[in-house]
């Protein structure tokens, strides 16, 4: 996946994004994920969207696994950020990273797993 060239593109340190009719978009980068870096994330998407929670659309990328604490902060962030959460995967990956971070309570915002990009914009247009 690539990013689009008609639209602003945002560079962060875990992601590339852009918006979508309403959808924040995110190319995931395979980097360590770590509360510094969650936290700035956090920062950016709330600058890029105004503050206000919006869908987001994931294309996951492998990346190391983070630490507990990492986890749980980036859990507990979630809902300050995203309304809904469509992830899209190679077979395998989402369901590895759902049991990782969710192994032990649902999270936090509906998730869903999805292979085809169409199915998950359609899915994410409940939550605008």
């Amino acid at each position: 996946m690539k990013p689009p060239t008609d639209r602003e593109i945002i560079e962060g340190e875990i992601a590339t994004y852009w918006m979508d009719e309403g959808i924040l978009v995110s190319l995931s980068k395979s980097i360590k994920r770590t509360v510094a870096n969650i936290g700035g994330n956090v920062k950016l998407v709330k600058e890029i969207t105004g503050n206000k929670p919006v869908p987001l659309l994931i294309y996951l990328a492998n990346s190391p696994m983070p630490d507990k604490e990492t986890r749980r902060f980036s859990t507990e962030k979630l809902p300050e950020i995203y309304t809904a959460m469509a992830m899209v995967s190679k077979p395998g990956l989402t369901q590895l990273i759902m049991n990782i971070l969710f192994k032990f309570k649902q999270p936090p915002i509906p998730m869903k797993n999805f292979q085809d990009v169409e199915e998950a914009k359609e899915w994410l247009k409940q939550y605008l």
